[in-house]
């Protein structure tokens, strides 16, 4: 049987997002699906335009039990893929042993891991803004451009924005901030590789490198790998390829 990979997407994305990442994993001898989180599936411009009242009560622990659920349903533990809050996930996943490997994607910072780059701040601050109630909130082009794609022009992050973005709950990152994020790093650990981009505004490079770098080296493996020049839009932006093989390779060894 081949081994089952499960994509987890982040903030202001959903399951589509990963449709090349799934044929390459494919090609490369895996099964794959993409499930959305709550309130994020279907087709991007019409979730913009008709948005769900439930979304702005969604919170990252709800999303852990959302996965927790959809892995007990499998026959056997998969291996997970995830990007940003979808990073963190998959390492809450692992830590609590709901995944036979992981791999972490411009990860999120769990409880307690913070960064004062100017960058994550500007980044970061629009999704938990604590004045701004629990609507859900709405990516603008203009910021998903400095967030996300800022290794690419302003006209092709624009039509990324148009194909990809969806609203997002404020509660997921707020709740990043308390114990459903947190992460025992002195766990024995299933093997778990973290990658990330150097020029990402939104998880910055060195947090990432600390997130790695704070799980015991007798209790598991954990690999790190960062590619030069990438934002935070790293699975898609050109090149993405690279990362992928990464992925695939350090899973089939």
């Amino acid at each position: 049987m081949a081994p089952h990979v499960i994509f987890i997407h982040g903030m202001y994305l959903n399951g589509q997002s990963w449709k090349p990442w799934v044929e390459r994993f494919t090609s490369a001898g895996f099964s794959c699906s993409t499930p959305s989180w709550p309130y994020h599936d279907g087709d991007p411009r019409i979730l913009r335009s008709e948005v769900d009242p439930d979304l702005g009560a969604l919170t990252f622990g709800a999303l852990t039990e959302h996965f927790k659920a959809l892995i007990d349903a499998l026959p056997e533990r998969p291996i997970l893929v995830g990007h940003s809050i979808g990073g963190l996930l998959v390492q809450r996943l692992v830590n609590d042993g709901f995944a036979r490997a992981g791999v972490a994607i411009s990860s999120a910072p769990p409880q307690g891991l913070v960064s004062f780059s100017p960058h994550f701040l500007r980044a970061n601050y629009p999704h938990i803004n604590p004045l701004a109630g629990n609507k859900p909130v709405f990516m603008t082009p203009k910021r998903f451009h400095y967030a996300f794609c800022n290794t690419l022009t302003r006209s092709a992050s624009d039509d990324v924005f148009d194909r990809f973005v969806v609203p997002e709950s404020r509660n997921v990152p707020r709740s990043i901030l308390g114990r459903s994020a947190k992460i025992d790093f002195g766990a024995v650990q299933g093997p778990l590789l973290f990658l990330t981009g150097t020029q990402d505004h939104l998880t910055p490079v060195a947090m990432v490198r600390r997130n790695a770098g704070g799980y015991r080296s007798d209790h598991g493996r954990v690999d790190y790998r960062e590619f030069d020049g990438r934002s935070h839009y790293i699975c898609s932006e050109p090149g993405w390829e690279e990362v992928a093989d990464a992925a695939i390779g350090w899973l089939w060894h």
